[in-house]
């Protein structure tokens, strides 16, 4: 099977799959395997809220609907079936809801839509530059164990005419047909995404071992085919794409930035206010901000893509 195919069973199989198991995967606890923004507590939520409102601009944020796509479940004791972004949060919209893995998408009318670190999870096609041709990667069973095979099919993509040899390209085409469901319907409003991404440029010419990944226990590999189903398995997806989706569907102002520069530009009089009230002592507030903006910390390591589409 290609390797994408693989990746759908051990993220997505209802019975099997990582995303599909009622087990906690962010934060900092034992058996967790990595931690994102909505680690950080409410401040996460107020930033955003913060910078959704900014995005508006003239537009009357209680007439729309905020809604976060790719939730993560909530704790099995919890009364929601997942836990948002907003959950816990002061925001002026008129309602905040999640929709969950599995769930329908329906989306009319004037909304906000917002995504964590949804895109990355999407599967993705592995290439490989042999002997003068592209050949996708698959995976195969030998013997007892999964190891990577090269195919002698090759899913249908435009790649470079050449490349050094052994050359990788991890390519993210499930994030693509994601955002083309999300963005078809005709609703109007904002488009905002935080996720970890590059151009097809740097995917095709700056990135020789590819961007795939997996994380187990807060451990970072390569080893993409050990503990199928109990690890995370992601890759940096393309904004050139995503945009592109966007703007056919007349989505304007479409602009990637650093979470540092989008919340700074964005949610600056937040970041002041709570700056100012916390200058005094140190709080749990100021350390999340700390962790969402500084370059060392997830500053630089995230993006956000976000776009507007009215009338």
């Amino acid at each position: 099977m290609t390797f994408a195919q693989f990746m759908a069973l051990a993220l997505y199989d209802p019975n099997v799959g990582y995303y599909r198991r009622p087990q906690k995967r962010i934060g900092y606890e034992p058996g967790t395997d990595f931690f994102t923004a909505s680690t950080s507590g409410p401040v996460f939520g107020e930033l955003i809220t913060a910078a959704c409102v900014s995005l508006l601009g003239e537009a009357d944020p209680g007439v729309f609907h905020f809604i976060e796509i790719g939730a993560e479940p909530s704790p099995p004791t919890a009364v929601d079936a997942t836990s948002g972004v907003l959950t816990g949060v002061t925001h002026p919209f008129a309602t905040a809801r999640t929709v969950g893995l599995g769930q329908p998408l329906e989306l009319a009318g004037n909304c906000i839509v917002f995504s964590n670190e949804l895109f990355d999870a999407q599967p993705f096609h592995r290439f490989v530059f042999r002997h003068g041709s592209w050949r996708e990667l698959g995976v195969a069973l030998q013997g007892d164990e999964l190891a990577m095979t090269e195919l002698t099919t090759r899913t249908p993509i435009a790649l470079p005419e050449t490349a050094e040899e052994g050359y990788l390209i991890d390519a993210p085409l499930a994030a693509t047909g994601l955002i083309e469901s999300i963005v078809s319907p005709r609703w109007t409003g904002l488009f905002v995404a935080v996720d970890y991404g590059k151009s097809w440029r740097e995917l095709t010419e700056a990135t020789p071992q590819g961007t795939a990944r997996a994380y187990f226990r807060h451990t970072q590999s390569n080893r993409l085919l050990a503990h199928p189903g109990d690890q995370d398995l992601t890759c940096h997806i393309c904004w050139d794409w995503l945009e592109t989706a966007l703007k056919k569907h007349g989505f304007s102002q479409t602009a990637v930035e650093s979470q540092e520069s989008f919340f700074v530009r964005r949610a600056g009089r937040y970041i002041a206010r709570a700056s100012a009230e916390d200058a005094a002592h140190f709080s749990q507030r100021k350390g999340s901000l700390a962790q969402l903006l500084l370059p060392a910390h997830l500053g630089q390591k995230f993006q956000v893509l976000h776009a507007r589409r009215f009338g």
